[in-house]
C-alpha cells in the first residue's frame, strides 16, 4: 500500500515502530514536532513511523531512528520491549506498534535532526516526560510509558 493512501478494512493492520533512545544516565531523547504538522504540532515524541512493505520491525525502527535523529542504534544495548495494538473501527487505520528502547551514549554533537519533522529536542528525565504528558503534549505516552522505566 502507498503511504497515507490506505483504507484498511476492520481486522486489517499496518505495522508501526517506535524507538526510544535512552542514555545510561536514564535521560531520553525526545523531539518536538514542527508546527506545520497537521496532527499534534508542537507536541513531544520519540522516533518512529510506519514499516515499509516487506521490512522487518527491527530494520524499520533502526531506519526511523537514523532518519529522524542521525543516530545508528544497531549496536546499542537493548532492543524490542513490547507491542501494542490500536484499532479505529470504521476509520481504516488500525495498527500494531512495536516499541524498542536503545541505550547508548549520545551527545548533542551526535544528532542530525530531520528539520522537516522536528523543531528541537531535549534529553528529558522521566519526570519531564510525565509533565509533558500531563499537559497533553506527549504523543503515545499512555501506551508506551513503561518504556521509560528501567
Amino acid at each position: 500500500m502507498k503511504r497515507n493512501d490506505w483504507c484498511l478494512k476492520d481486522g486489517e493492520y499496518h505495522l508501526t515502530v517506535l524507538g526510544v533512545v535512552a542514555r545510561p544516565d536514564k535521560t531520553f531523547l525526545i523531539t518536538k514536532r514542527v508546527m506545520t504538522k497537521a496532527w499534534a504540532p508542537g507536541w513531544w515524541e520519540v522516533s518512529g513511523g510506519a514499516a515499509q512493505a516487506g521490512e522487518a520491525s527491527r530494520d524499520a525502527v533502526l531506519r526511523e531512528v537514523k532518519e529522524e535523529t542521525g543516530l545508528d542504534a544497531s549496536e546499542a544495548e537493548g532492543g524490542y520491549l513490547f507491542t501494542y495494538k490500536r484499532e479505529n473501527p470504521g476509520e481504516g487505520d488500525n495498527y500494531f506498534v512495536d516499541v524498542y528502547r536503545f541505550v547508548m551514549d549520545v551527545e548533542d554533537k551526535d544528532l542530525k535532526l530531520q528539520t522537516e519533522e522536528t523543531d528541537g529536542y531535549m534529553f528529558a528525565t522521566l519526570e519531564q516526560i510525565r509533565a509533558f504528558a500531563a499537559e497533553g503534549k506527549f504523543l503515545h505516552y499512555d501506551s508506551i510509558k513503561k518504556v521509560f522505566e528501567f
